[in-house]
């Protein structure tokens, strides 16, 4: 039996303060999924890595708020990002 590797996914989540809700701004597997992240890492963006929630983000479409239901889930991905940028901030 053959098996094959799942799909690599990636999201792109932005929070600008004045927006409701984070928005997806990137999305993707595979092939696209590899872009997504190496751009995150050119630009010096934290990456969070958490398969599931990749997966639950890559059902949302780009530019949408995400829903209500996963704000628990991104809010641990935000906490992720800040506690990244103070450790970069004290350098």
């Amino acid at each position: 039996m053959n098996e094959s590797k799942p799909l690599k996914s990636a999201s792109a989540v932005r929070y600008k303060p004045g927006d409701y809700a984070p928005r997806i701004v990137a999305a993707g597997k595979g092939p696209v999924a590899e872009e997504i992240l190496n751009i995150a890492k050119k630009n010096n963006i934290p990456i969070h890595v958490d398969p599931d929630t990749a997966r639950l983000l890559s059902f949302i479409e780009i530019g949408k708020e995400i829903p209500q239901e996963l704000y628990e889930v991104v809010a641990k991905v935000l906490v992720f990002v800040s506690a990244i940028d103070k450790q970069y901030m004290q350098k």
